[in-house]
This record gives structure tokens, C-alpha cells and sequence, in this order.
């Protein structure tokens, strides 16, 4: 009769689901972010000498941190709820930049500053973004 309406319908268990695929842009973006986040680094430290290893180190491991961040950032972001995804966003943007200030040789209290606003405005357009745009 309407015992078909009454089964449950098949699940799959977590063990077993088959993982998210990774598409081109979702290695692409934070690869290309963390290359160009390397070069201003150790352009900014450079500071019109000439190129030095520990200034191509620098460059190097700082862009690598940023696009390993960014692509864990971009894996876990669906399971977030729009406002600390927007956190998160606001975050890591707060710290690349003020780390990036601090290769100026400015004081920690500028850097941290910038970083802070910057961050803010991030959070705040990231926020709007998801939130108008979730279901």
C-alpha cells in the first residue's frame, strides 16, 4: 500500500563516501596566491640590494605557508557556517598582510594595525558575500 513512503532511503556511511574532487582552480588559487605572496615577500625585503639566499628562503617558506593555508582554508569552508568561514577569511588575510608590513621594518604597532583593518574590511565583505548568497 504506502509502505513505500515509509522506507527509508539509502545513506551512505561516512567511512565509505567518496572524497570531494579536487578541480584545477582549487589547487590553481592558492598555488598562484602563494607564488605572488612570495615574490612581494622577498621583493620587500630585498629593499633595492642585491638577492640573497636568506631573502629567496623567505620568499619561498612564506609563500608555501600561504598557499597550504589557503587550500586548507578552501577544503574545509563548506563546513562552516557563513560567519566564521567569514572569520577565517578575515584572519588569515589579517596575518599575510601584517606580516608582510613587518617586512618593512616598520613597528609591530603599524603592522598590526594595517593588518587589523585589513582583516576587518575582509570580514566584512566576506561576510555580507556569504550570507547574501547561502540558502
Amino acid at each position: 500500500m504506502v509502505t513505500h513512503a515509509a522506507m527509508p532511503g539509502r545513506k551512505r556511511a561516512g567511512a565509505h563516501a567518496r572524497p570531494r574532487s579536487l578541480s584545477p582552480y582549487a589547487v590553481g588559487v592558492p598555488l598562484a596566491l602563494g607564488i605572488i605572496y612570495g615574490f612581494y615577500a622577498a621583493f620587500i625585503r630585498r629593499d633595492g640590494g642585491p638577492s640573497t639566499g636568506g631573502q629567496v628562503v623567505l620568499g619561498l617558506v612564506s609563500g608555501a605557508v600561504l598557499a597550504a593555508l589557503c587550500f586548507a582554508l578552501s577544503r574545509i569552508q563548506r563546513d562552516l557556517r557563513h560567519g566564521l568561514r567569514a572569520v577565517a577569511y578575515g584572519a588569515l588575510t589579517a596575518c599575510a598582510i601584517g606580516f608582510l608590513v613587518s617586512l618593512t621594518d616598520t613597528s609591530v604597532l603599524r603592522s598590526a594595525g594595517l593588518g587589523l583593518v585589513v582583516g576587518a574590511g575582509v570580514f566584512l565583505a566576506t561576510f555580507y558575500l556569504f550570507y547574501s548568497r547561502e540558502p
